[in-house]
């Protein structure tokens, strides 16, 4: 679709609208998206009025234009049906590609809970997680699902949580479960050693949603005998998965020319 058809500006705008939001001002005149969008006033109100008479824009008293809330609530039941039924395609490519378990975890409370596996039977992996969640502090896809959270934000969703040892490497408190989130975002990916249990070995990675938020973490697990020597070469198909997913699921990096650094590490 041309940027320059009667469709393309109106989007345009739409997501001009889009970004004000996100920066959290409560919409724009039509003389603001003109001026963010570099266009002529004139076309740009007819652009917004015809957004506004689609039932995609509405209107307030002061003649600024904000988003219909509604198409915040389709566009994430969307994703929401895409995370199930796409990463349950990308779960089975990375199982395939790996001959590993493969899971998606999403975040609950102060715990993660699966919510789609693929597990091939050469994994040596027995019985299903679907469902059943695991303390986020130690668990595969706790760093992961945590990776766009401050600091404060991880203290809060651990705020009263003991952490008890599962496995030779568990985090000891807080402040070391932040270091090593700390580490996977430098490195691109998160790796998790014998956290949960002896000997378990997985990697992970955040898959992002439309708004930029954390909706799952796509994990490869297994045991650290099988998955430690194939690291990178498990890491480089476990991003490539991830960045299918969250295209998927309508996410857009800031800096589209930004490559993870697990492809190298």
């Amino acid at each position: 679709m041309s940027k320059t058809s009667s469709m393309g500006r109106g989007i345009l705008a739409i997501l001009a609208l889009g970004a004000r939001h996100d920066a959290g001002l409560p919409g724009g005149t039509v003389a603001g998206i003109a001026a963010d969008l570099g266009k002529d006033r004139s076309q740009v109100s007819r652009n917004l009025r015809t957004g506004e008479q689609e039932g995609l824009l509405g209107r307030t008293g002061e003649r600024t234009y904000t988003l219909d809330w509604s198409i915040l609530t389709d566009a994430q039941q969307l994703a929401a049906q895409r995370l199930h039924s796409d990463g349950a395609v990308a779960l089975d490519r990375l199982a395939r590609d790996t001959d590993e378990g493969c899971f998606l975890g999403v975040l609950h409370g102060a715990s993660t809970v699966t919510i789609g596996e693929s597990v091939p039977a050469s994994s040596n992996l027995v019985g299903s997680w679907l469902g059943r969640p695991y303390p986020a502090y130690c668990s595969d896809a706790g760093q992961a699902a945590l990776w766009e959270s401050s600091e404060a934000e991880v203290r809060t969703v651990f705020a009263g949580v003991d952490f008890v040892r599962h496995g030779p490497n568990t985090p000891s408190d807080v402040a070391d479960f932040l270091g090593r989130l700390a580490a996977a975002r430098v490195r691109g990916y998160s790796v998790v050693d014998q956290e949960a249990e002896p000997g378990l070995y997985s990697l992970a990675v955040p898959v992002r949603d439309f708004k930029g938020d954390v909706a799952a973490a796509l994990q490869i697990v297994g045991t650290r005998a099988r998955l430690e020597p194939r690291r990178t070469e498990f890491a480089a198909a476990l991003v490539e998965q991830g960045l299918w997913l969250e295209a998927r699921l309508g996410y857009v990096p800031r800096d589209s020319n930004q490559s993870p650094e697990s492809c190298q590490n």
